[in-house]
Parts: C-alpha cells; sequence; structure tokens
C-alpha cells in the first residue's frame, strides 16, 4: 500500500491510498460521506488489501476538504468532488470505480461502476440530523429537524464534526445515486453495516465476501 498524491482541480493536491501494480483492471473507491466514512475507513482499506491480493490494482482519493486535504469542507460543493473525481479517475487511469455508501452521489457518469449500500442524499443527512438533535437533547437544548435543515440552508451546518456548507446542504437534500450503476446490497454481503456502529469497526467476514462480490463482477 503507498501513500501518495494526485492533483486536485481546485490546484492543490490530496492524498490518496494505492496499491498499484499496473495491472489491467483498476478501482477508483469512492469513499463513504462525512461520519459515515470516518465509521467506513478501516474497513475500506481492508477491502482494498483484499482486492489487491485478488489481482486488482485499487485507489482511494481524499475528496477536498476531508482527511488531510488543506481545502475548506465548508466551501465543497456534491459539484465540486464530483469535479475532484472525474480528475482523480483519469489520474490513476481507473478502468472501474466502486463507491461505499454516499460516495455513489459523486461517482463519474462515463465509468462502470458497483454501488455498495448507496444511500440517497435526503437519507445521508437526515441521518445527520437526527444525531444533531440527539446531541443538542443531551446538552439540555432543544432543537429539531427541520430548524436545523432551514438554518443550515441559510447558513450551513456543523453535523457530525463537519462543517458543511448550505450549497452541499441543498444539494444533499436532492441528491440520488445513478440507477444504472450495479448495486451491492448490504444483505448480499451478510450482517449489519458498519456505518451503524456507534463507534468505527472492521468485520474482516463482510470485508472478504464484499471483495469476492466485487471480484466476481469484474471477471
Amino acid at each position: 500500500m503507498l501513500t501518495g498524491l494526485w492533483p486536485s482541480p481546485s490546484g492543490s493536491s490530496e492524498y490518496a491510498l494505492s496499491f498499484d501494480r499496473q495491472r489491467e483492471k483498476r478501482v477508483l473507491v469512492i469513499p463513504a460521506l462525512f461520519e459515515e466514512g470516518n465509521k467506513l475507513r478501516h474497513f475500506t482499506v481492508e477491502l482494498m488489501r483484499r482486492l489487491d491480493a485478488g489481482d486488482i490494482d485499487c485507489f482511494l482519493p481524499d475528496l477536498p476538504g476531508t482527511n488531510e486535504s488543506l481545502e475548506d469542507l465548508e466551501r465543497q460543493s456534491l459539484d465540486s468532488w464530483r469535479a475532484a473525481i472525474d480528475a482523480a479517475a483519469h489520474h490513476f487511469g481507473a478502468t472501474h470505480v466502486l463507491t461505499m455508501r454516499g460516495g455513489a452521489l459523486v461517482a463519474p457518469a462515463h465509468l462502470s461502476a458497483m454501488h455498495y449500500a448507496p444511500v440517497a442524499g435526503s437519507g445521508l443527512l437526515r441521518a445527520m440530523l437526527r444525531a444533531q438533535v440527539m446531541i443538542a437533547s443531551e446538552q439540555g437544548r432543544t432543537e429539531t429537524r427541520d430548524g436545523l435543515l432551514a438554518s443550515g440552508l441559510a447558513e450551513g451546518l456543523r453535523l457530525g464534526g463537519y462543517d458543511i456548507g448550505p450549497q452541499m446542504i441543498g444539494e444533499l437534500e436532492a441528491a440520488k445515486p445513478a440507477q444504472d450503476a450495479e448495486q451491492i446490497a448490504q444483505g448480499d454481503v451478510g450482517g449489519g453495516g458498519l456505518w451503524l456502529r456507534a463507534e468505527p469497526g472492521h468485520d474482516p467476514a463482510q470485508a472478504q465476501r464484499l471483495a469476492d462480490i466485487i471480484m466476481e463482477r469484474l471477471r
């Protein structure tokens, strides 16, 4: 596994994890978004290790404004992330795309894609708002999902530790994964979705099953 840089359309360089042996199949992995991305990070990297063992190159780019990025997350939008992913796909010479959960919302249209447990932007946003309402209640404050959404659309919001701008909030409300991509449901993998756990985790059996499904579909 290598850590390297790729050139973002913004002009900055972003990090990526890569398993690259110049093989025929080259999969760009689009991470889950926001807190789900944090919870699935270990799982995603272990999945890539299994794909590498199955003779498949794979690449996991940081989205601008996330992880080690120097870009401002609050200034990002789904459109800016789509442009970044397009640039990453070109840079790494990707032949296929694998998206994790909300990553399906920014998948490039010109590459064959597999969506693992895809979620609509509205569902992702709803879960983050619900969590914020619960945090406020534990702190003795009263907030409502509708009130938070209205504030987010006007000024942006901090949700799950992520500062999300108003443009991104609005785009998430309407965004849906492409329906023509291959779907991999959590039921195909077995067990509960790791994004539902309270803390980041890993399940080797799920990682192996998901890798097996991907490798079978890429044959």
